[in-house]
């Protein structure tokens, strides 16, 4: 087991400090909606530490978004019906990454990232039984871009793998991120002059191949059902 680390413990304290009858009035009043925004903003301060800052950029910015992990599970943990605290929320994590690495933990053998990767669908099937589409659980908040980028690597697990199809012919792919993000840059730039939004546009796109996708899902699980009482006369 690591030591104890007493500077993760004195924050933990500082937020229960600042929350507590006597302390911060801002801090009582929040709820875990109006602390979204925060943690979105923090969450983006962090990403720009990342990318372009400094040693100590990246200390400040991950503290900014752990205080409000540790904001969350101070107010769950005085809040009728959550009553959830921050070793609830490690100790699940810590089960959920066990769980999640049996190539680790367990007998499963994993010799490179793309092994793993490969039987995460199963372990995250097992663990959240209640998803029927390979687009659940993907955040709808997520910019964009990003939520395309996902979707297309869901879609390609159903077998959709044409969306592209439809569009123009374009110019060779770029062949590296510089490249890439000018492209990108001056279809922006494009569509801005040509008064659209660009934002809306893509996120307009993924809905419908997630509508594709999810059309895909229904029809094999269609012909699932159709040969399942077929296969079972057979086999009798």
């Amino acid at each position: 087991m690591s030591a104890a680390h007493p500077g993760l413990d004195e924050l933990i304290d500082t937020v229960a400090l600042l929350r507590a009858p006597g302390g911060c009035p801002w801090d009582a009043d929040q709820t875990h909606e109006s602390l979204v925004q925060y943690l979105v903003e923090e969450s983006w301060e962090l990403i720009d530490a990342i990318e372009s800052g400094s040693r100590e950029e990246m200390i400040e910015e991950l503290g900014d978004v752990l205080y409000q992990v540790l904001f969350h599970a101070d107010l769950a943990a005085h809040t009728d019906g959550e009553r959830f605290d921050i070793d609830d929320v490690a100790r699940h994590m810590t089960a959920k990454m066990v769980s999640r690495h049996p190539h680790v933990f367990g007998d499963r053998e994993a010799e490179t990232a793309a092994d793993v990767v490969a039987f995460w669908d199963d372990l995250k099937a097992d663990e959240k039984p209640h998803r029927t589409s390979v687009l659940d659980g993907i955040p709808r908040g997520m910019p964009a871009l990003a939520l395309a980028q996902k979707v297309l690597g869901k879609a390609e697990k159903v077998g959709v793998t044409d969306a592209s199809a439809a569009a123009p012919p374009a110019p060779p792919a770029p062949t590296d991120e510089d490249e890439l993000g000018r492209v990108l840059l001056g279809l922006v730039a494009s569509a801005r002059a040509h008064g659209l939004d660009a934002e809306r546009a893509l996120r307009a796109a993924v809905r419908g191949l997630e509508a594709e996708v999810r059309a895909v899902e229904r029809a094999e699980g269609a012909a699932a059902a159709a040969e399942g009482p077929t296969a079972a006369a057979g086999g009798v």
